[in-house]
């Protein structure tokens, strides 16, 4: 099975160095110097990587042939891919490869079937499950422990724990209404200045909690796109 494992970027330097869009929690087993990866698109590749290594915090790759930056430049926007065993799953119990999650049917805990997946959104601070629903629109439902409660590939399911407003805009707004009302109509300029911190504080701990758990849930590999 083939799977995305990193997106060439900008050349760095003038030695034929790329800086690499990382898309795999494994890059130690995936983009080690000797690794032959196919490309996309093909006429790229195969590429040799020949020494990697990280450089302010961004993974630095060169290959074989690639010796000057107009080299490495012809490059930009470049799918790496990897050959894996399709038998192959992640050490950690908790992380799952892109392929196993597609097409998974999403529930709520009570049964209520949401729709299906079909796409993984990588972002910085956590993964995005892209659901189609049974009327053809879409919804994010964020990869975090605290919303997806289960991933059970032997039933091909994930079931969920949506917090209000997650599934219904409308349920949202009619929260974020009431909110603002409470504030407009409770608050003194002091006791304003107060709850506003209170509430950005709440927010930096939900990112953190969701980025955390993101860390823990998923890994990155992707399949490639079908070029039809």
């Amino acid at each position: 099975m083939q799977l995305v494992v990193a997106r060439i970027g900008r050349a760095h330097g003038i030695k034929g160095e790329v800086t690499v869009e990382v898309r795999t929690d494994e890059p130690e087993l995936r983009l080690p110097p000797g690794a032959v990866l196919a490309t996309d698109p093909p006429g790229a590749g195969p590429l040799t990587i020949e020494q990697g290594r990280v450089h302010s915090g961004r993974l630095l790759l060169r290959f074989a042939g690639v010796k000057d930056r107009t080299a490495a430049e012809a490059l930009r926007n470049t799918l790496l891919i990897a050959e894996i065993d399709p038998e192959e799953v992640p050490e950690d119990p908790e992380e799952f490869y892109d392929y196993q999650l597609m097409d998974l049917d999403v529930v709520t805990e009570d049964g209520q079937e949401i729709g299906r997946i079909t796409e993984i959104s990588h972002l910085p601070s956590q993964d995005l499950f892209i659901v189609e629903r049974p009327d053809g629109s879409e919804v994010m439902i964020p990869f975090v422990e605290e919303i997806v409660t289960e991933i059970d590939l032997h039933e091909q399911r994930a079931v969920i724990d949506p917090p209000r407003g997650l599934l219904d805009l409308d349920e949202a707004d009619v929260a974020s209404e009431r909110e603002t009302s409470r504030t407009e109509a409770d608050a003194t300029s002091d006791e304003a200045a107060s709850r506003t911190t209170s509430r950005t504080d709440g927010a930096t701990s939900r990112r953190s909690d969701a980025a955390s758990a993101g860390d823990d849930a998923t890994s990155r590999d992707v399949a490639p796109e079908d070029p039809r």
